[in-house]
């Protein structure tokens, strides 16, 4: 469970509140006991970084860049990185200082956006005590930056008191999604690219988060817990006024770009987390323990937007998480555990997808 501590700010009880559709509870294939499903949909899968913790690698609009976040050789803790989607020409383009979160390439590939903690000073703010329990921390020094693609020109795009973090970018360049404390609860707005014009669309008692545009910009899709009896909402609260979650039971929800019809997509009662639409906004690729009683294994999984069809992707023994389609459509990139040479040691791959 350390990968879920150093890389799943950017991102349970079962959360079945739904504004609008609420689907029967999904079930899918698992895999046959000591002999592993074939990846069917992967073709030509390829490892592009190696050794430390490297997750939440992000095409640029021309599918010719990745950024992502490591934590690798004496770093203690995340920076954001940049490579070639053969994995070539690493770099590091932000400033090493504190702990960042949640990349993203605007879509001209000359700026750069992510959150950080460093205003707060260099140091990587204090691990969450796990002795009571699995949580994440919900940094309040996180804001959110953007900057030329080599890390220069660092300009702040959010400054309210609290956690901002999570956000990614409209495939037009003008819009930005993102999850907030500054209400007081975690949910989800929008901006304009330059920080202004910022809307709230999330009013639910709750974690939304995790937001992604579809490709047209007229869908988002995000990850949510929605706490449904007075016990649930408690300990919600008292976790929150600590700046933790418990991230144990995450739906994948959709709604329009403007925060209308609230859809619940998933009912899978499971930390279902990193959401992201086909190219052709038709169908939602993710990760989840669903498969798993421990709750430990995570593997990607597709559904139709309307909670139909739910398919099992990957079926490797340890983490998959993080999938994300290049502009075309016709490759996927994701974070694995396999392979590892360490123990905790994830890294990023790309495969062929086969529809």
């Amino acid at each position: 469970m350390k990968l879920f501590a150093t890389l799943f700010v950017c991102a349970l009880l079962a959360a079945t509140f739904s504004l609008g559709q609420n689907p029967a509870r999904q079930t899918a294939p698992s895999n046959n006991p000591g002999e592993l499903a074939p990846e069917r949909h992967l073709s030509n899968i390829r490892q592009l970084t190696f050794g430390g913790e490297n997750a939440e690698a992000y095409f640029s609009h021309d599918g010719q860049q990745l950024i992502f976040q490591s934590k690798r050789d004496s770093l203690l803790c995340d920076q954001i990185f940049t490579m070639r989607a053969d994995g070539s020409e690493t770099r590091m383009v932000s400033s090493g200082a504190g702990r960042t979160t949640c990349s993203y390439i605007f879509p001209n590939s000359r700026r750069i956006l992510y959150s950080s903690t460093h205003l707060e000073g260099k140091a990587c703010p204090t691990a969450p005590d796990y002795s009571r329990g699995y949580v994440w921390a919900i940094y309040p020094s996180y804001d959110i930056f953007t900057s030329d693609s080599d890390g220069a020109n660092l300009k702040r795009l959010t400054s309210t008191p609290g956690y901002d973090a999570e956000a990614t970018i409209s495939t037009d360049g003008r819009k930005i999604v993102f999850t907030s404390m500054r209400d007081g609860d975690l949910d989800i707005y929008t901006m304009d690219a330059s920080g202004g014009n910022v809307r709230r669309l999330t009013t639910e008692i709750g974690y939304d988060g995790g937001a992604f545009f579809s490709r047209d910009g007229g869908q988002i899709v995000y990850r949510a817990f929605h706490p449904r009896t007075p016990d649930q909402l408690k300990r919600y609260k008292e976790k929150l006024a600590e700046n933790l979650i418990e991230p144990n039971v995450f739906e994948i929800w959709t709604m329009n770009s403007d925060g209308s019809n609230k859809r619940q997509i998933t009912n899978l009662g499971a930390a279902s987390f990193a959401p992201y639409f086909f190219p052709d906004g038709r169908r939602i690729i993710f990760a989840s323990n669903k498969h798993d009683a421990r709750g430990r294994n995570f593997d990607l999984y597709t559904v139709n937007t309307d909670g139909s069809g739910l398919e099992r992707v990957t079926f490797n023994e340890t983490f998959d998480g993080f999938p994300v389609f290049s502009p075309d459509g016709k490759k996927l990139v994701f974070a694995s555990n396999r392979n590892q040479q360490a123990r905790g040691e994830t890294n990023v791959f790309i495969a062929d997808w086969i529809n």
